[in-house]
């Protein structure tokens, strides 16, 4: 043991005595976040706007990624020799364990298949019906009857609340690979302060769709097209308690599913449109983003963003110039949604609903609709995928 430099006191054998540990306190992840990126700014690495987390490196015709997670780290790039130097430099200045090809990361299980990557969070998953004590329930097709509205009241408290929030905050996490329980889940969490019994067979009613379905994950496979196309649904006043609406969108970029959503919306709306009106708007944000994104990491779109509504009220009023007196209470979002249509960053087409895939995050839908919108999701088992052996990604 040595005294730290800067408080060395005078005698033999004196020591400092540790009062506090810095690791584990709030203010450590910031600390070490700074000076990671501090080394990686170094190594000629620029953090992006999007993502403060990702950081991106273009020279010599190679490109680098780096993303981390407080102290788990992904690294990926064009140049296996650049990546190895890269972790060389880092293990130099910090103490760094090379897992080598990612297979595991955060809790999602990464497998390499004949067209890319499957994702899957089946040990997380098994643990949960582990804690529920369910891992021996029979499974069922979906994870909520279909049509079925949850109510704050009509029946008894739950005897363990506690258990509740745990299992629900958990399966927060699983919607992660598993975006079809996204609605659910989100509805089950409106219950956290004080769950009833019908919530708590809601829960378990996941868990056994779930225990079913436990190898399922997203499937990103190689895509010829980098078109974006996003799907945005509104469920207008579909909650008993307070009448507010339920807007769900999911993003596309070629065949493959980045981004989705399913969420209460804040205030009411007085009209069907004005329900999908704003769930256009969220949609519109989020893909605004996703460009962001994508230009940083010099990736071009072939065509502008198309977004699909099934509202044709909706998809007239967002080209419309003029402005009702009836949208007044949403003209922010109107303004927002018609500027970007204006200048052909994005349009908006009206779909059929049978055709609409976000229905699937806005309500709990009927057994045979509800596996016709998961195969849309690319929400797929492993068992029917060919496996390669080799990812270029390392952790």
């Amino acid at each position: 043991m040595q005294q730290p430099p800067g408080f060395e006191e005078q005698g033999p054998n004196m020591v400092c005595k540790l009062h506090k540990a810095i690791y584990g306190l709030k203010q450590a992840p910031r600390a070490w976040f700074d000076k990671l990126r501090t080394s990686l700014l170094h190594y000629e690495f620029h953090s992006s706007k999007a993502d403060a987390s990702l950081f991106i490196r273009f020279q010599n015709n190679h490109t680098t990624y780096v993303l981390v997670y407080v102290d788990d780290i992904l690294i990926t790039g064009s140049n296996s020799t650049e990546i190895s130097t890269l972790i060389a430099q880092l293990n130099s200045k910090f103490a760094l364990k090379d897992l080598g090809d990612i297979n595991y990361f955060l809790g999602i299980q990464v497998t390499a298949t004949a067209n890319g990557l499957h994702l899957s969070q089946t040990k997380y998953i098994t643990d949960i019906l582990c804690k529920a004590k369910l891992e021996c329930a029979n499974s069922l097709p979906t994870p909520m009857t279909g049509g079925e509205k949850l109510s704050c009241i009509g029946s008894d408290p739950v005897k363990n609340p506690q258990q509740y929030r745990s299992l629900v905050g958990a399966l927060q996490y699983a919607t992660l690979t598993r975006p079809e329980i996204a609605f659910v889940v989100n509805k089950v969490c409106q219950f956290m302060h004080s769950p009833l019994e019908s919530h708590w067979k809601t829960v378990k009613r996941i868990l056994r769709y779930l225990k079913g379905t436990l190898d399922y994950g997203l499937d990103m496979s190689r895509s010829t097209s980098l078109d974006l196309v996003g799907f945005c649904d509104a469920d207008w006043a579909s909650d008993i308690n307070d009448r507010r609406s339920t807007t769900g969108f999911c993003v596309y970029l070629g065949s493959n599913l980045i981004c989705w959503s399913s969420k209460k919306q804040h205030t009411v709306s007085r009209s069907s449109t004005e329900a999908e009106y704003r769930s256009l708007a969220s949609l519109t944000a989020e893909i605004t983003w996703i460009q962001s994104l994508l230009s940083e990491l010099k990736i071009q779109i072939p065509r502008h963003p198309t977004i699909w509504c099934d509202n044709l009220s909706t998809v007239l009023m967002s080209a419309n110039p003029i402005l009702h007196a009836r949208t007044k209470h949403i003209e922010l979002d109107l303004y927002f949604v018609r500027e970007k249509i204006l200048t052909k960053a994005l349009t908006v087409k009206h779909t059929p609903a049978y055709d609409q895939t976000a229905d699937i995050l806005t309500k709990a839908l009927s057994n045979a609709r509800f596996l016709l919108l998961r195969d849309k999701l690319r929400i797929v088992s492993l068992s029917n995928l060919s496996l390669r052996g080799d990812v270029k990604s390392i952790e």
